[in-house]
């Protein structure tokens, strides 16, 4: 990959609790929930896919900060964790905004978010088709909790647009 060349990778948190009376914000992971972000942090740490994530960007509810630490207990390694309210309950422009803002000395950036905003942004990037066709198929067909896009682009994250990036690959890791 060029020097120039980043790495994106957008995770839907894993399945939560549905809990009558608790506010969203607060719900926690169900026991899948945690099963599945402990199984896609050990997709994540396997040493054939060199991922090394510089950063992480996180909403603040406790579903997506449970599983970042499901990721963490399956092996991923991270250099960076911001926990970021405007990734809780934002759509894809607003969480494009928050990306742009992330320094160029960042190759590599986990997003843990929500549906829509996740889905909608991992599709608006890739939408010019480019990456694995499978991939796209997945992606096109549905977006569930634990699904992950690992998206490429070049340039610097300021400049990142809808269709200028590229899908490498979409997967929904389950325990």
């Amino acid at each position: 990959m060029p020097a120039t060349g980043r790495s994106l990778l957008l995770l839907r948190h894993s399945k939560a609790q549905q809990v009558q009376g608790l506010p969203d914000r607060d719900r926690e992971l169900a026991p899948r929930g945690r099963d599945d972000a402990l199984v896609a942090g050990q997709w994540l740490s396997d040493p054939s896919r060199a991922l090394a994530l510089d950063l992480v960007v996180c909403s603040t509810s406790e579903r997506t900060r449970q599983t970042l630490l499901g990721l963490i207990a399956g092996g991923v390694s991270v250099s960076d964790v911001r926990f970021d309210e405007r990734v809780y309950d934002a759509g894809a422009t607003s969480l494009l905004k928050v990306l742009r803002e992330v320094p160029d000395s960042v190759n590599t950036v986990l997003m843990i978010g929500h549906a829509p905003g996740i889905p909608m942004l991992a599709t608006a990037l890739a939408l010019d088709g480019a990456g694995s066709t499978e991939a796209i198929e997945r992606l096109t067909k549905g977006f569930p909790t634990s699904g992950l896009a690992i998206l490429g682009f070049e340039g610097g994250w300021a400049a990142l647009a809808p269709e200028k990036a590229f899908l490498r690959e979409f997967v929904v890791p389950r325990g």
